[in-house]
């Protein structure tokens, strides 16, 4: 089993936390642009690994694109496939219908290889990568002034690479157990 899902990191400063002496007007720096980092992620719960793509955009065909990306670093034996878990977005459902309901022959590598399976509609607690988001905005991006884009995207490339092998780590933070 495979989840997937997408995420934006903004370049604005999300500030969560913090001391302040009592009646102080802190100031908090800021982006001024409203710049996102973009990423399409797959986790493999049962052993602790993340795959990132970073298209641009979210939609039908960065979605196939992204599955193709996995596929090819993350091969199977002959014979086995994933089962890709997704959420309900618009872009997820078209992917669905062309790739498996019409089984579209442009899409035969993905149909070989994978079986979809969607979430129930508003039900994000069920896919465990949303808590790979939530960990990597808490160690990483919340209370962190970013001047540049590229900085923001060197930061979370940074965190999602000590998960891109087998680990503990993830496969805890990742189990319904």
């Amino acid at each position: 089993m495979v989840y997937q899902d997408e995420v934006h990191f903004q370049i604005q400063t999300t500030v969560t936390c913090g001391w302040f002496k009592k009646g102080s007007a802190p100031t908090v720096k800021s982006f001024p642009g409203r710049f996102k980092a973009s990423y399409s992620g797959f986790v493999i719960p049962e052993t602790g690994e993340l795959f990132v793509a970073t298209p641009e955009t979210f939609n039908y065909e960065t979605t196939i694109s992204s599955i193709r990306k996995f596929l090819t670093a993350k091969p199977l034996p002959e014979g086995k496939h994933y089962v890709l878990i997704m959420d309900n977005a618009p872009w997820h459902k078209k992917t669905l219908r062309l790739v498996d309901t019409e089984k579209q022959t442009d899409y035969a590598d993905i149909s070989s290889k994978v079986s979809f399976l969607m979430l129930p509609p508003y039900s994000p607690d069920l896919n465990p990568i949303e808590q790979v988001w939530r960990i990597t905005r808490k160690e990483n991006t919340h209370n962190t002034f970013f001047p540049t884009l590229s900085a923001l995207k060197e930061t979370v490339d940074n965190a999602f690479k000590e998960w891109e092998t087998p680990n503990n780590q993830l496969k805890s933070l990742c189990s319904f157990k």
